[in-house]
């Protein structure tokens, strides 16, 4: 797979929606847009191709807003999935997730690899640095029911800053390895930003003046916050469904049923009982709850017994979805704790257990 690298938009993209940038570009797309300051925003978009988010707010900024001025900063805009994006879908069959290829300090960085998507984007990624890169943003949308927040891959005072120029909530996350945010976390400011669902206008609008106030900054806070100020919290493990269950959100249509509006628990603290679904004919271990080291801490979490799913202790998820398709493409939902973002780094990542409550 060969990089696309261009010096300027090319005429008509920003005309077209997501489904149609596939009729001009081949694939992932660099595209370098001069402005005043020369180090670059970096601004990547449709990295899963059902979220379209980022790119309507670049169409109506660079289209409307900027059409006749300069641009107070350059902008390295990164066009990710537009084969999947035609389809409105996240990713095609045989296609990795790309928001799962980039490199990776402590794992794949010097690892050779032939994966195209991979290699790809360990190239994109060098002529990022090359370009000294003020801060990055990756922006993404979900299918279930989230309020807006940015999520960082490291307890770094100026992602803080940053992260909080958008949303109160902020999620410090690890895994999973390969993000584009966390792969520029080593170079500059980074941060991914969740903007609710794709095709929402509130979210459209949010990400076009959050991009907007990051182009006009000069540089990015670092002074440290008193906690309670900060609303940070840690991810503690993503859960999957197993992969041989039929699963469903209707009553009694498959072995396991969640149950209605399981998305509206997103950032709610549930209690220890709380029921998320009902199994039929069994009593499995149907759900799989993985730390960041991989490690199975199921059985703390949830409870198999008496044909229902239930907590076993206080939990908050994030990223819950009605949608069948994209639980069994990536997870159901991740689980999270508040943490104190002053708390010595080590303290913060070696926490492998659940917390006996949540703030």
């Amino acid at each position: 797979m060969q990089p696309n690298i261009l010096e300027q938009l090319p005429e008509g993209l920003l005309e077209k929606p997501a489904t149609a940038l596939y009729q001009q570009l081949s694939g992932p797309t660099m595209v370098h847009i001069a402005g005043r300051n020369p180090r670059p925003l970096v601004v990547s978009v449709l990295q899963h191709g059902n979220e379209d988010t980022g790119w309507e707010a670049m169409r109506i900024l660079l289209k409307h807003r900027y059409a006749y001025r300069e641009l107070p900063r350059s902008i390295c805009l990164l066009i990710g999935n537009v084969s999947a994006a035609r389809l409105r879908r996240r990713r095609l069959d045989g296609q990795p997730d790309f928001n799962r290829c980039w490199p990776h300090a402590e794992s794949n960085r010097n690892v050779i690899t032939n994966d195209p998507y991979t290699s790809l984007f360990r190239y994109y990624m060098d002529k990022l640095c090359e370009q000294q890169p003020f801060a990055a943003l990756d922006i993404h949308n979900n299918t279930g029911l989230n309020p807006h927040y940015a999520a960082l891959n490291r307890i770094d005072w100026r992602m803080i800053h940053l992260a909080r120029l958008f949303s109160d909530k902020i999620v410090y996350f690890t895994m999973p390895h390969g993000t584009l945010s966390n792969a520029m976390a080593e170079h500059c400011p980074s941060l991914t930003l969740e903007c609710g669902q794709a095709g929402n206008v509130h979210g459209t609008d949010h990400a076009l003046e959050y991009i907007e106030q990051c182009l006009q900054l000069d540089s990015i806070d670092d002074t440290p916050l008193p906690t309670e100020q900060t609303q940070l919290y840690h991810m503690l493990a993503t859960v999957y469904v197993s992969a041989d269950l039929r699963f469903s959100f209707m009553p009694e249509k498959s072995m396991l049923s969640f149950i209605a509006n399981l998305d509206h628990l997103n950032f709610t603290e549930m209690p220890p009982g709380t029921l998320l679904a009902h199994m039929h004919g069994h009593n499995s271990r149907c759900l799989l709850a993985l730390d960041h080291y991989g490690q199975d801490i199921t059985d703390s979490c949830f409870s198999f017994s008496d044909g229902t799913v239930r907590t076993l202790r206080p939990l908050m998820p994030s990223m819950l979805t009605p949608d069948v398709q994209v639980i069994r493409q990536d997870c159901l939902c991740y689980l999270m704790e508040r943490i104190d973002p002053n708390a010595p780094a080590a303290s913060i990542i070696s926490n492998e257990v659940l917390p006996e409550s949540l703030e």
